[in-house]
Order: C-alpha cells, then structure tokens, then sequence
C-alpha cells in the first residue's frame, strides 16, 4: 500500500515537473519572440514578421501603384490633336505610343534625360515630311498623353545634343557622379541599374546610340563600352537599334512611295488642267451684230 502511494506521488511529481518544463519553454520562447519585436522597432525591420503584416503591405503597394489603361492615353492623344494624320505616319504614332504607355507606366519607371534624347531622335525622323508646326503640336499632344512634359523632353535632349557635341571622343561618356553634367546624368541611371530599378527601354537605347553619333564614335566597341559602363546589357540594346533601323528603312520606303504617288497624281492634274483649257479654247465666241444707224 506505502509502495503504492510513494508511487502515485512519484508520477505526479514527476507529471507536474515536466509541465513547468513545458510551461517555460514556452514561457522562453514569448519572451525571445517579444526581445526580437522590441529590436525591430530600433532596427525598422522585424526578424519575424507577422504573417498578418504582408497582406497589408501588399495591398497598399497596390493601392499606390495604379496605372491608368491604353485606352486613356490614346483618347488623351487623340483629344489633344484632333487633325487628321497621314495613314503613313498614323500606324507608326499609335504603335509607339502603346509601347512608351507600357514603359511610361512601370513600376520602376523614372524619366532620364537620355531617355528623352532618344525619343526626341525618334519622333523627328519618323514625322520627317510633316510641316514643322504641325508636327510640334502633334509632338506636344503625344508627350502630354503620357502625362510628362513635352517642353522637358526638347530642353533636356537639346541639352544632351550639346554636351555630347562638345566632346572630343567617348572618355567623356563614362558615368561619375562629380564629372560633367553629363557624367552625371550617366551616373544616375548606372546607380538606378545597379540597384535593379531601372526599367530599360528602346528609347533609352536609342539616346544612348545619339550620344555616340554626336562625339564621332562609330565602331560597336564604343557603344559596348558606354553600355556596360551604365550595367545595361549590350544585347538588349543591339537588339533594339537593329529593330529600330528596320522601322526606319521600312518608313523610308514607305515615304518614297508615297512621294511618288504625289508627283504622279500632281502630274495628272496638271494634265486634266491643260486639257480642260484647250477644249475651253476651242469653243467659238459669237461675233457681235453690227450697230445699224438711223
């Protein structure tokens, strides 16, 4: 019987030694995870965040970032310029524009001189033929689509355009946040790359190909050199200046033919002309009666 009781008390001694075992492991691990909490608020991360904090950071990013459709900037640009646009030149505008609506509207978007330079480049080659001021509003109307300032645009490429010119040769390219103004401008997009914000574009490409044009540099070598200088991959970029080179012989083509068109059709009516004024010349003038006097 005593051998039994001692053995009963010997199981719930031993019963309530293990819960308080139980008890301060756990006790110990809500302190660890409250002293981790209380260094997250010095340090501004926690090293466990909840699972509840996720979801809400998501949907606020969400909230934050909501670009607007396609459709709303092609009906901003068509509102803004409502003439009608040769069909030669219109298929190309809206091509473009659906393409800089996507780019414009990235989350890791951020306007860069060089940027504008390229677009500015494009823009004039490809309206090449329309009459200047025509071709100014048209430019305004596209620029302001996309809710960016058209007067920057021209100011800052025209500013790229001179420094570039001034250059001797490419060493004035290379990116250093206290060279040139220039430099400087490289500097930035190259630290916006290293970082893996900088959303790439063929625009971009293309003002970076601008810049070479302007200080004389034709060999490839030159343009690998500036484009890795800025961690942008030379194969995006060759990629690109090869689809645009094609838009332009495509465009170029296209322009001819349609200048032909032009002289064929000014040839005819100066033709229609000229005969409508030798049947008119043909016609018989009656002759006047003669006066009879009394």
């Amino acid at each position: 019987m005593s051998q039994t009781m001692r053995l009963s008390r010997s199981s719930k001694f031993s019963t309530a030694r293990h819960a308080f075992r139980r008890c301060s492991h756990h006790t110990s691990r809500i302190h660890a995870s409250g002293f981790d909490n209380l260094l997250s608020v010095f340090s501004g991360s926690s090293a466990k965040p909840s699972t509840n904090q996720a979801p809400r950071t998501a949907v606020k990013v969400e909230a934050a970032f909501s670009p607007p459709p396609v459709a709303d900037t092609k009906r901003k640009f068509m509102e803004a310029y409502r003439k009608p646009i040769p069909s030669i030149y219109t298929t190309v505008i809206q091509e473009l524009l659906v393409s800089q609506h996507f780019v414009r509207y990235n989350i890791n978007y951020q306007y860069d001189e060089v940027l504008a330079l390229g677009f500015v480049s494009v823009f004039e080659q490809i309206l090449d033929g329309i009459d200047e001021s025509e071709k100014t509003k048209i430019f305004d109307a596209y620029v302001q689509a996309l809710s960016e300032d058209p007067k920057k645009y021209r100011s800052d490429a025209a500013a790229l355009e001179k420094w570039a010119g001034s250059l001797d040769g490419t060493d004035g390219l290379s990116p250093d946040s206290n060279g040139t103004e220039l430099q400087v401008v490289l500097a930035r997009v190259s630290d916006r790359a290293a970082e893996g914000k900088f959303h790439y574009s063929k625009f971009f490409a293309i003002g970076l190909f601008r810049l070479l044009e302007l200080t004389g540099a034709k060999e490839p070598a030159a343009l690998e050199k500036l484009v890795k200088s800025i961690n942008v991959k030379p194969e995006l970029v060759n990629k690109d200046l090869m689809f645009y080179k094609g838009v332009l012989s495509k465009l170029t083509a296209a322009k001819e033919l349609m200048r032909d068109f032009l002289e064929r059709e000014k040839k005819k009516q100066a033709e229609r002309a000229a005969e409508k004024s030798a049947k008119q010349s043909e016609v018989s003038v009656p002759e006047s009666q003669p006066t009879v006097q009394a």
